[in-house]
């Protein structure tokens, strides 16, 4: 049987408060994206799906608890789904609490070419400080860069780099990994050193500018393969260029 791949799309944003309408717009920003999309069920307990006819106004509510519950398109042969958590202080950056909203897809010719707009949109609409959207057999050699081992330090894979955990870094605008696909604020850009056009001319030619002043930066061509020597060779270099990324160094 061929298991399915999946996309991770992941942001880091402000916490949430009382009476705004980010979820709206993280959920919406997703069902723009991908054509014939609707996130319009709950996932309960035990996997139960709960149909929400007044979708919107219930996500306002959830915005008020400080959550985005886990939303799903209801579809067990083509599953999308995305939730919403507060993340404490003494757990986030430089002691700041932060609202982290993750996402998953299929990684089929719809989602990777709606990929870089999805992200664009979740990002922007979460008013994220950074975030990134991967693949998940990459995403899984990417968090051994940070997971602890019975050992003590992290134990990288493939020549990657060890990088500090969330609580370590120092502000929550410094992503504190790589992706695919990498959405950096224009707080996050301007944290990290990016752009410099004489260094950043190859990153550059596949990246483009959002209506925020932020940047969605793509690695490579084709989703983010690490089996691949060139995407290999294309996260390490991009590591080397941005040594603030994952609290390693100053930029």
């Amino acid at each position: 049987m061929t298991i399915q791949k999946s996309l991770d799309l992941t942001v880091y944003a402000p916490v949430l408060v009382a009476n705004e309408r980010r979820t709206l717009a993280v959920v919406h920003g997703m069902e723009q994206a991908l054509p014939g999309l609707r996130l319009k069920w709950e996932v309960g307990e035990g996997g139960r799906l709960i149909e929400l006819p007044q979708r919107d106004a219930w996500l306002v509510e959830a915005t008020s608890r400080g959550k985005l519950p886990l939303l799903c398109n209801g579809d067990e042969s083509y599953p999308v789904t995305v939730s919403g958590r507060g993340r404490a202080g003494r757990l986030g950056p430089g002691g700041q609490p932060l609202f982290d909203v993750r996402a998953e897809l299929p990684l089929d010719a719809d989602v990777i070419a709606a990929s870089g707009e999805m992200l664009e949109r979740v990002a922007e609409g979460a008013c994220a400080f950074w975030g990134h959207a991967t693949p998940d057999d990459a995403a899984l050699d990417i968090a051994h860069q940070t997971a602890p081992t019975l050992e003590g330090p992290p134990s990288p894979r493939r020549g990657l780099p060890a990088l500090k955990l969330l609580d370590r870094i120092r502000s929550p605008e410094i992503p504190y990994y790589l992706g695919w696909l990498n959405y950096w604020s224009a707080a996050a850009a301007q944290a990290i050193g990016f752009p410099d056009p004489a260094r950043d001319a190859d990153l550059l030619s596949r990246s483009r500018r959002t209506e925020s002043g932020g940047w969605v930066v793509q690695l490579t061509d084709a989703p983010l393969d690490l089996d691949n020597p060139v995407h290999l060779d294309a996260l390490l270099r991009a590591y080397e260029r941005f040594p603030a990324i994952g609290g390693r160094s100053a930029p």
